[in-house]
């Protein structure tokens, strides 16, 4: 008797405020500031826009702001430099703002067998290295257009609102998940999207919007709140040594395209793999 396999799951996670407590695009903005990118001022708005986006979050108008602003940035930059910074800052900054509750939740999964993908609307080379520093299985992110090694500002892939699910779907398709079996988990009503299309969502953190939405609809709401360095908390997702970093590592100016997209829709989910649960 023939027994058939399995169809594959994965988790899905959004990065900033999901997976790391501020948002990865606005973080590295002083290693920036040292590298020479950029001046002081610009590391004050950097600052300025992280508190923002901490107090509450950014609306889609505030962060298509933000990002023409950051795109606009980093027109220039040369790529060679900016992987450069990242790499040798990247434990630094990085390292220290990831959440425990989330390095446990990607411990469970791959546990179960299920891939960890983190798909996250800030530059693919600022999201690659830190999936690499989680353990992640595989990155979704925005690309930057490059021409004569150099950042143009102009965007090549924004994984952005609905891009998020339609990349989801796209990873089903070539990694045969099977989605009604898959777990996502956001912070933002922006990310509706990206929710909708598991048959496993949760929020996290959530903004406003998001919370209303999880609990009309029966969404685990899951509070994230200590950080933890990845040496001291889990030593199967221990840093890889700083030459496979450096080689993942390319620029945060992607990271200009950071940033999060209106939309809506719906769906259903059963409970969650571990986590606390905030009572709503």
């Amino acid at each position: 008797m023939k027994i058939l396999a399995q169809p594959r799951t994965a988790a899905f996670f959004d990065l900033d405020k999901t997976v790391i407590a501020k948002s990865s695009t606005l973080t590295f903005s002083r290693s920036f500031y040292q590298g020479g990118l950029i001046n002081r001022r610009g590391v004050l708005r950097s600052a300025y826009a992280q508190f923002v986006y901490l107090l509450g979050g950014a609306d889609h108008d505030q962060m298509e702001r933000m990002r023409e602003y950051l795109s606009s940035l980093c027109r220039g930059w040369n790529v060679r430099q900016v992987k450069e910074i990242v790499a040798e800052t990247l434990h630094q900054v990085i390292d220290p703002i990831i959440y425990d509750e989330a390095a446990s939740l990607i411990e469970q999964h791959h546990a179960a067998g299920r891939d960890v993908v983190i798909v996250s609307s800030s530059g693919a080379e600022v999201v690659e290295p830190i999936g690499e520093l989680i353990g992640a299985d595989r990155v979704v992110a925005t690309r930057m257009v490059v021409e004569h090694g150099c950042y143009t500002g102009e965007v090549e892939y924004y994984a952005y609102g609905p891009a998020k699910a339609e990349a989801i779907a796209a990873l089903a398709v070539s990694e045969g998940y099977d989605l009604d079996r898959c777990y996502a988990y956001s912070d933002s009503i922006t990310d509706l999207p990206m929710l909708e299309v598991v048959g496993h969502p949760h929020a996290v953190n959530p903004d406003r919007g998001l919370r209303r939405e999880a609990v009309a609809r029966g969404w685990p709401v899951l509070t994230f709140e200590r950080t933890v360095r990845l040496r001291q908390r889990l030593p199967s997702l221990a840093m890889p040594p700083r030459p496979a970093l450096a080689a993942g590592a390319a620029v945060a100016a992607a990271a200009c395209a950071a940033g999060l997209v209106w939309y809506a829709s719906r769906r259903r989910m059963p409970q969650p793999v571990g986590a606390r649960l905030t009572a709503v």
